[in-house]
């Protein structure tokens, strides 16, 4: 009888492993996400434009189906009114204006609301002290602070640009704390082992940990300051997009009115697409699922 003789850390053919062929089906994830894009575009723009067709249609034929539509003004009254409005300098100097208060309120918010949020999160002698002084401030309308800021403040202009600064500053102020303190310790005590200091761990774990959260904060941020400085503009302001709003219902001048709304609602798009953009592009090297956008 002949024996079989194998080497030593050789494995006969029986006992290879079997490697599975490849799936020849290819895998949805790997698609290219070009045409899901341009469909997800295309539903966007056709759900307006079925709006704007709804509002002509309801509004043309003078319905009263329990809400008024016959008061409102038509599509054609809107688009002819904003075409009038472009060619005026006054509305670019409100819209100038506007974007001047939310772009100082906003950055000094921002400034201030990521400073405060990590000594909040850091420093218990810190929240001890002004933690509780903003956790009752915070509850607190940004426009009911109107009264305070003319009573405070020497002049109109840097009233509403404190109001934006108060709307912002608490939304970007509880992001950051929370970011902060969801951070896992096991980064910060990596750092130390390695000899960092109290100041690389804030350079080299706290601040890129918490821009996810951060962000998130800002996003809001932008969206609350447009609706604080709007309506402080329509309570004390002299010039701006919210101003002229409130002075056209004041003078009857209805497509006026739905030329500023319009135009408010296009600047908060603007700058919270901005924000978001610039997000995405500092927070590049977060794993991310499916692009929706």
């Amino acid at each position: 009888m002949t024996a079989s003789v194998t080497a030593p850390g050789a494995r006969s053919a029986a006992q290879e492993p079997v490697v599975p062929a490849p799936d020849a089906t290819p895998d949805p994830g790997d698609r290219p996400a070009a045409p899901a894009r341009w469909r997800s575009r295309a539903i966007r723009i056709s759900s307006v434009l079925a709006a704007v067709l709804a509002w002509q249609l309801l509004t043309a034929n003078d319905l009263r189906l329990w809400l008024r539509f016959d008061t409102l003004p038509t599509v054609t009254e809107i688009v002819s009114a904003y075409g009038g409005q472009l060619r005026t300098d006054l509305f670019y100097l409100d819209l100038g204006q506007s974007l001047i208060r939310i772009v100082s309120g906003f950055g000094l918010a921002t400034v201030a609301g990521v400073t405060v949020g990590i000594a909040l999160g850091r420093s218990r002698l810190f929240a001890d002290t002004v933690g509780p002084l903003a956790e009752l401030a915070r509850p607190i309308p940004a426009i009911a602070i109107v009264p305070v800021a003319i009573l405070l403040f020497p002049s109109d202009e840097a009233g509403i640009v404190f109001i934006t600064f108060v709307a912002a500053f608490f939304p970007i102020m509880v992001s950051t704390r929370h970011a902060v303190r969801a951070l896992p310790t096991i980064w910060e005590d990596s750092v130390r082992t390695l000899g960092g200091s109290r100041w690389d761990v804030l350079g080299r774990v706290v601040l890129p940990g918490i821009l996810p959260g951060l962000f998130g904060g800002l996003s809001v941020g932008i969206g609350v300051a447009w609706i604080c400085v709007i309506s402080a503009e329509m309570i004390s302001g002299r010039l701006g997009v919210g101003y002229r709003t409130w002075q056209a219902y004041t003078i009857v001048d209805y497509p006026g009115v739905f030329v500023g709304m319009i135009t408010i609602g296009i600047l908060g798009f603007s700058t919270s697409a901005a924000v978001e953009l610039l997000g995405r592009r500092v927070t590049r090297w977060l794993p991310r699922g499916e692009n929706t956008r």
